[in-house]
C-alpha cells in the first residue's frame, strides 16, 4: 500500500514534470528557468532539487519518457495487427511513429532528434514495449545470416533515420513535407533492412 507521504512525493514530482513539459514546449528550454517550473508546479524551489539536479536533468528525463512512450505506443499498436512479412510490420511501425509526431509537433520540437538509438538503449530495461521492438527485429532476421551485432546496427540506422527525417520534414518542411518524404523514407528503410 502506498503511504500518504509517498503519494504526496509522487504528486509533487509529477507536477514538476507537467510544469516543465508545458513550459519547455511553450516558452522554450532556454527561456524557462527553474523558478518558472516550481511556480507553475506550485512547489518550493528546494523541492525541485530533491528530484532533479538542474533543468537539463528534468529535460533529459522528459525526453526519455516521452520518446519511450512514442516507441512503446507504436510497437503496441503494431503488435495488435497481423502481418505476413517483417517489412510490412516495420513499415507500419515507422508510419505509426510518423503520424504520432505529425499530430504532436510540440512534442517533436521538444524531443528534437532524440527519438534515437540512445533513447532506445536507455529505455530498453525499463519498458517492456521497447524490448518488443528489439524482438520484432530479431524475428525479422530469424533464419538469416545477419549477426546480432549487425542487426543492432540496422535498428540503430532505422531509428536515427526516422527521427531525423521526421524532425526536418515535419518541423521545417525540409526538403519536403513528411507526406512527400514518407515513400522515400520507407523505400530507404526497406533497402537498409
Amino acid at each position: 500500500m502506498v503511504t500518504k507521504i509517498e503519494r504526496n512525493k509522487k504528486e509533487k514530482e509529477n507536477s514538476l514534470y507537467t510544469a516543465a513539459y508545458d513550459l519547455f514546449t511553450t516558452k522554450g528550454i532556454n527561456e524557462t528557468a527553474i523558478s518558472d517550473i516550481v511556480k507553475k508546479a506550485g512547489v518550493a524551489k528546494g523541492t525541485f532539487y530533491l528530484y532533479f539536479k538542474d533543468k537539463y536533468d528534468i529535460l533529459d528525463k522528459i525526453i526519455l519518457n516521452k520518446s519511450s512512450h512514442v516507441l512503446s505506443e507504436a510497437i503496441k499498436e503494431t503488435n495488435e495487427k497481423s502481418f505476413e512479412v517483417f517489412e510490412d510490420k516495420l513499415t507500419y511501425f515507422i508510419d505509426y511513429i510518423i503520424e504520432y509526431l505529425k499530430s504532436d509537433r510540440l512534442l517533436l520540437k521538444l524531443i528534437y532528434k532524440n527519438l534515437s538509438w540512445g533513447v532506445f538503449r536507455r529505455a530498453y530495461k525499463d519498458y517492456k514495449e521497447i524490448q518488443e521492438i528489439y524482438t520484432m527485429f530479431e524475428k525479422g532476421y530469424e533464419g538469416s545470416d545477419v549477426t546480432r551485432e549487425h542487426m543492432e546496427k540496422i535498428l540503430f540506422m532505422v531509428l536515427e533515420l526516422t527521427g531525423s527525417v521526421c524532425y526536418s520534414s515535419i518541423i521545417y518542411n525540409e526538403p519536403e513535407s513528411i507526406d512527400e518524404m514518407k515513400p522515400i523514407l520507407f523505400e530507404t528503410i526497406l533497402k537498409i533492412i
